[in-house]
């Protein structure tokens, strides 16, 4: 995300917004979902889907003290590989979006992209776009959400509570800023359908049985933000940080040293400008002359 001229403008385009519960920190260490949520929303936050299922991760469950799922939980609930159909769709067309997306990203490729879920969507990551633009204390989705709105997000290690609370930070971030944001990678596409397996899976939601539950094994459709758009107090920084300098634990030193690059910048792009003027000077003078000498009689 930048306030420059250049990219798409973010209102305009449609995001994804993704969590993940699972039973450790690494697919490589052999950690697997065991819940995903997904909150389709437009730029101006109006959310179009909403879809939330746990997930059988075909391993024992651990991380109990962190999500609260237990193993019989996800018994009965969908495999990575059922749901693929439904993440296509959710994802086509749509910029991908996570809080710390990396983490996000490792468990699609490990689990989804094998089973058939076509590669190649484009992402954002919230976590990194807040420590480009806003100066916080702490990143972590539920400080920053209390820092910018004043509310501590609900439903926090559900998939679904924190991609909703992604999303309404997502939907601020857009509608606050002093400049209109855009969006610098390419442009979403739209992902080719995989085969479906036999029989569409049928979803299991960790809300308690009743008519939410039910409109989200459908795809709910809302229509609206989770709650009101609020306007932000101004920590906007002055010059925006380079994301690929906000990444890891954003140390002081981390942060310092992204700001001075940010300054550096800066001056090179008013000293490139200055530059263009007085060339831009010249070249009028110099032609001027020339048309003085064409128009005077000798």
């Amino acid at each position: 995300m930048t306030r420059s001229r250049w990219g798409v403008r973010a209102r305009d385009l449609e995001y994804a917004v993704l969590d993940v519960e699972t039973t450790g920190l690494q697919p490589a260490e052999g950690a697997r979902v065991c819940e995903i949520a997904v909150v389709r929303m437009r730029g101006d936050g109006t959310v179009v889907r909403e879809f939330t299922t746990l997930v059988d991760p075909r391993v024992p469950v651990t991380g109990q003290q962190f999500h609260g799922i237990a193993g019989g939980d996800v018994i009965g609930a969908p495999t990575a590989a059922d749901l693929v159909g439904d993440l296509t769709e959710l994802f086509s067309g749509a910029v991908v979006v996570g809080h710390n997306l990396d983490f996000e990203e490792r468990f699609l490729a490990a689990e989804f992209v094998p089973a058939g879920l076509p590669a190649g969507a484009v992402g954002l990551c919230t976590l990194l776009a807040l420590r480009s633009q806003v100066e916080l204390r702490r990143y972590s989705l539920p400080r920053a959400c209390h820092a910018l709105n004043g509310r501590w997000p609900t439903g926090q290690h559900t998939a679904l509570g924190d991609a909703r609370a992604c999303a309404q930070m997502l939907a601020e971030l857009i509608a606050n800023a002093p400049g209109e944001l855009r969006f610098l990678g390419p442009r979403p596409v739209t992902l080719p359908p995989p085969p479906r397996p036999a029989g569409q899976a049928r979803l299991k939601s960790r809300l308690p049985t009743g008519t939410l539950a039910a409109r989200l094994s459908r795809g709910s459709l809302r229509g609206a933000p989770a709650h009101p758009l609020r306007r932000w107090p101004s920590l906007w920084r002055p010059l925006e940080l380079e994301p690929q300098m906000c990444t890891g634990p954003f140390t002081p030193e981390q942060r310092t040293a992204a700001v001075t690059a940010a300054k550096a910048r800066w001056l090179r792009m008013g000293a490139v400008s200055a530059t263009a003027a007085l060339t831009g000077t010249v070249a009028a003078a110099v032609a001027a002359r020339a048309l003085v000498r064409r128009v005077l009689p000798s």
